[in-house]
Order: C-alpha cells, then structure tokens, then sequence
C-alpha cells in the first residue's frame, strides 16, 4: 500500500479521487492500493524552552542565553491533531511507501517531515511536486515523483530558518523584556518582525524630522511648452529673479530638436510580492488579505503556486500559453489582439535559469466558476491581464527633445507621442470597476507642438518655487517592496530581481509579519499610510543592537538561508553564527548600565508578568 500524506484535507480529498482512492475512512482515504490522508497545515512544532529544562520555565536573566544542545519537535496540544496523528502514524507503520503530497515549497517541506520524523518513519518516502492542483498537473506530477534526498537542501533551509527563529526570539524577548520593560510589559523581538518595524519607525523618524527647503528653478514658456534651464536651481528667490530680468527682453532662439523611437516592454509577471503590492495599489487590499485569495485561487485550480519569488516562466510552460490564453473567455477580445500565429516569447518572460521550484503565477486554464468572492475576482483580473499583456508587443513611442538657448541659457524641453500602444491596449480596453492600472500611470511626458532649428520668438521667463518633499509613509504594499530589497527603494524590476536574494522574511511569511506587527500594538493604519505607536517607537529605539533592528543585517542572514536551500552554505555554520550572535547581544544588554525602560502601552505589550510567564506564553510572542 503506498500513502499518501497531503497539507490539508481538501488537497487530500482532491488527490485521492484522482489516484481512485474512493472508500472514505476516519481521517483518511483509501482504494486502489492507495491510502491518502492529510496533515491541518503545523502538526508539529519545536520544542518549547521548558520542555528542554524545567531551568528554562521561568524568566530569569541568569537563564540567558538559552541554547539547547540539540533541538527537538513536539506535536501540538491540541487533540484534533493529536488525532489525526495516531491515523498518520499507523498508516505509515502498515504502507509500503510515503509519498509526501505537502505543500511544494520550504515550508510544506518543513510540515511534512518534522510529522514523519515524529511518527518514526524508515519507509521509502517520494515527493509530490507540482505548481498548480489541476486534474492533469497532478497526475503528471505521479508520473514524475521526485526522491525525497533531492529535496534535503529545502528542508535542511527550512530547519535552520525555524532554529534561527527560536533562539532569536525566545532570547531576545525575554532579554529585552527583563530588562528594559516595565509593570509587566513584553517585549516581542524577532528576527524579521524587529528590523520590520525598524523601516516603519525610521521612515516615519525621516518624516517628522524632516526640514522643507525652498529652491527656485528658472523656466521659460515659448508656443505654450515650458522649457527648463540647465542651470542649477536658486537657493533664493532674489538670486533668480536677477537672471530672469537680465533674460526677459532678449528672444528664444531653437537650438535643435532631437527625436528618437523607443520602445517599453510589458510589466513583468507576478510574484507573490509584487502581486501583493499591486492589489494593495489598485484595491487597497492588505498583504494578507490578498495571500488569502491566491491561496484559495490556487485551491480552485485557478492559478499556479502562489508562494514564489520569481517573475519568470520555464520553457515548458511555453507550448501550453495558448490554451490557457483561450480559456480566458472573460478577456476573449483581449486575447484576439494578440494576434494570429506564434506567440510572443520574451526572455524577461521564459528564462529556465530564473526559475528554481516554481514559476511566476500564472492562470491554470481552468474554467472560471461564477461563485468566486470579491478579492478572488480582483486578485485573479489582476493576474490574467497580467498574463494577457506579456506576449503583447512592446509599447513604442517616439521620444522628442528641443534644445533652446535664451543669451548665455540653455532650455530643453521633454515630450512624448505613442506611435503603438502595443501591451498598453490590455489595461486602457479592460474593465476593472473604474481603477486605472498602475501599468497605464508612467507619466508620459506631453505631445509637443512642431519646433524648428533656428526658430526664434518672444517668450515669458518665470521661477518655480520648489519646496523638498518628506519621505511617504509606508503603505503595505511600499513595506512588501522594502522587505524584498532589504529596505531599499528600488522600482526598476531588473534591480529589484537582482535584490530579492537578500530580502528579509520570505514571500510567503511577509504578510504575517505585517499582521504580527498590527496585533503587537506596534503599528496601526492611518487609511492606507502604516504608522508606528509609541509603544513600536520606544521599542525601536531602546534596541542598540544592528543585528537585531538592520534590514540589510537581517538581509544576509536571508541570503545564506537560500544559500543553504541551494546547498551552496553550511547549515552548522549558520547555526554556530547564529548562536555567537545571540551570545554577544546577551552580553551587551546585560552590560547596559543606563537603567533604560520602555515606557509606552499597546494591547499588544501588556501581558502576565515575566516571571510567571510560561515557555508557551512566550512562544506566542516571538515567531520571527
């Protein structure tokens, strides 16, 4: 008999219909030499600190730093799971082999194995890998299982990513909890939740802190276009108005007109991130609001993995682009203009090298069911036009510069005409409830009136007062891209790819992070705009310890966490790193002699007293 053991009862119940494993037991499947049951998602988890040494049960800074010397998992208390448990556990006692039908990525690999490894499996175990639950994508899945060993790399990332997490933050919360909170506060620190609120707190610092300061640029208007000096903008209005009265009666005179054809290829395909932070642009919907709906998307067999970091598609998937362009029948006019004959195959959209266990999301060809909710609707538009666009042509447009000089002063003057809209005609033809698409707001420069060479003319000189801009605060779609690239601001796609390798957190743990913030109190939103609370402030600023609070710090750690899931970095290494760095942060804070406290309250920090406060009670406080 071989088992298999899926994520979630719905993925179970799907599969074993499709192996033919019709007679339904309590809490599995079974038939045609098949037996499919499922897992709720975290069966199992690491151990908690009591559970190591009952030393470790109350808070005591002469505990610190609390390092296991070997990290064990324990199944959850709950007595559902421990339920569904026992069924797993004596499924594989009587199976001939496993077949590991999780989730296919570094957490589903995790889930997977710390449930067999806790039912004490020695039998052969294969694994399911397949970016999208349609019928035919798992069927050709079976026929290609993979061998779990191949998949060591992934889990052995994901160990260290939990490992990493716990002795960051079960250390550090109750380090920083001890001794700098005050009338029973905690502290919650993580690895990616603590430099997190650092972007939002330091953005927010740049705000406030910020001094307007005035310059006055000189322009010019001939024929109703304004021309823009070359020379550096004026620190006083009176050093300008010097130069503009010594203009003002001399003419313009046409130095040259320069045009130059141009051509702007179609956005990318999405990601998680990048599709997160466009439904959060379009709809205003949150990081986890829109996690939601691909996930069940994905689900329904309507669209790919959801929980990727690539903007690519492999080569394989290209013969298979116009089926499901065709079963697009809601956008049927906007797949006809894409025109008849061979698709479009762009290597910003096909590159095996930019793809690892999955592509970017993409529809499945799936018939869409009349059934589906608001978000799933606006989150799946989003993604067909998307795909829509990609074999479109490029957008071309023809680029106009007219160079002036009035006495010793050179102009220019920009413009732009759009000879062929090209992958534009996607979002300027849909209709998506009256929300302009980000992709249709670049900003084109005017249509220009026709200038010639040595054209001269009377024109009105004037000085435009422009006042420095704070930063923006942060919505939740500007802190997904912060935390993609490490805190830098990047909107040019190829940098931003090139970036993600060190971003902090994962694509699909980013959202929590935002919501774990939003339920520590340490951040609240201000319509769109994301906001630290005092309490998130003070927090911030009692941590002196970069490697705690450093989005570019947290960064690497991230890069050799992927590193380890390439097999290219030493997992031991990683975790001796992380130890030392716990080692050295304890020794800091408990050298601080300034008596510092935090004094601000949220819902989020006031909880039972530190030294009652229990392993589990803490646990809950420190994830990442």
């Amino acid at each position: 008999m071989i088992l298999c053991i899926t994520e979630k009862p719905s993925v179970g119940r799907d599969i074993a219909r499709i192996l033919g494993a019709n007679i339904q037991r309590p809490g599995y499947y079974e038939g045609n030499g098949y037996c499919v049951t499922w897992t709720f998602g975290h069966l199992c988890e690491l151990k908690e600190p009591a559970d190591y040494t009952p030393h470790w049960k109350s808070w005591g800074l002469s505990c610190l730093p609390m390092i296991p010397d070997k990290f064990g998992i324990k199944l959850k208390d709950d007595r559902g799971i421990e339920q569904q448990f026992n069924t797993i556990r004596n499924l594989i006692q009587n199976c001939d082999e496993v077949i590991n039908c999780g989730d296919a990525g570094q957490e589903g690999e995790l889930i997977q194995r710390w449930v067999m490894q806790k039912a004490g499996c020695v039998k052969p175990v294969k694994r399911l890998w397949v970016s999208s639950l349609t019928d035919e994508a798992v069927r050709e899945g079976f026929e290609h299982l993979r061998d779990q060993k191949d998949l060591e790399p992934l889990y052995t990332a994901g160990l260290c990513r939990a490992i990493g997490d716990w002795l960051l933050g079960m250390n550090a919360t109750r380090l920083y909890t001890l001794k700098y909170g005050t009338d029973s506060q905690i502290l919650s620190i993580g690895r990616v939740q603590t430099p997190t609120l650092a972007l939002v707190v330091n953005r927010q610092m740049e705000i406030e802190n910020f001094v307007p300061k005035d310059s006055w640029e000189l322009k010019t208007k001939y024929r109703n276009t304004l021309f823009t000096s070359s020379l550096k903008a004026f620190e006083t209005e009176e050093d300008g108005a010097r130069l503009l009265n010594q203009l003002r009666p001399l003419p313009i005179e046409i130095t040259g007109v320069a045009k130059k054809n141009g051509k702007e290829a179609p956005p990318r395909l999405f990601d998680l991130t990048s599709l997160q932070v466009e439904c959060n642009k379009k709809f205003g919907m949150g990081a986890d609001q829109t996690l939601r709906a691909i996930q069940s998307l994905y689900e329904k067999k309507l669209t790919t993995y959801p929980r990727v970091d690539t903007t690519y598609l492999t080569d394989d998937i290209y013969p298979k682009c116009p089926g499901i362009l065709g079963s697009l029948r809601p956008y049927s006019a906007l797949v006809r203009g894409i025109g008849e004959g061979r698709l479009r195959k762009s290597k910003k959209v096909f590159d095996n090298s930019k793809v690892t266990d999955h592509h970017a999301i993409i529809p499945t060809g799936q018939p869409l069911p009349e059934s589906l909710g608001l978000d799933e609707k606006r989150v799946f538009h989003t993604i067909a036009l998307r795909f829509i666009s990609v074999f479109y042509p490029d957008c071309v447009f023809e680029q106009t510069t007219v160079s002036a000089r009035v006495g010793h002063v050179a102009f220019k003057a920009n413009g732009r005409v759009i000879i062929d809209p090209g992958w534009k005609n996607v979002f300027s033809r849909s209709k998506d409830g009256g929300t302009q698409s980000s992709e249709d707001q670049n900003g084109d420069s005017a249509v220009l009136p026709v200038f010639a060479k040595g054209e001269t003319g009377s024109h009105e000189p004037l000085l435009a007062k422009k006042t420095t801009q704070p930063p923006k605060y942060y919505t939740e779609g500007t802190l997904l891209k912060a935390m993609e690239t490490a805190g830098s601001t990047v909107d040019d796609e190829d940098l931003r790819e090139s970036l993600k390798a060190n971003g902090i957190g994962r694509p699909s743990t980013r959202a929590g992070i935002i919501e774990t913030l939003y339920k520590r109190g340490y951040i609240r939103q201000e319509r769109k705009s994301l906001r630290a609370t005092s309490a998130g402030i003070e927090l911030i600023g009692i941590i002196r310890e970069d490697l705690l609070k450093s989005a570019k710090l947290t960064g690497i750690w991230e890069g050799r966490l992927r590193q380890i899931e390439r097999g290219t970095y030493s997992a031991a290494e990683f975790i001796g790193q992380l130890k030392t760095m716990i080692g050295d942060i304890t020794s800091a804070v408990m050298h601080d002699a300034t008596n510092r406290r935090i004094r601000a309250e949220s819902d989020g920090l006031r909880q039972t007293a530190p030294s009652s406060v229990s392993a589990g009670k803490q646990k809950k406080n420190a994830k990442q």
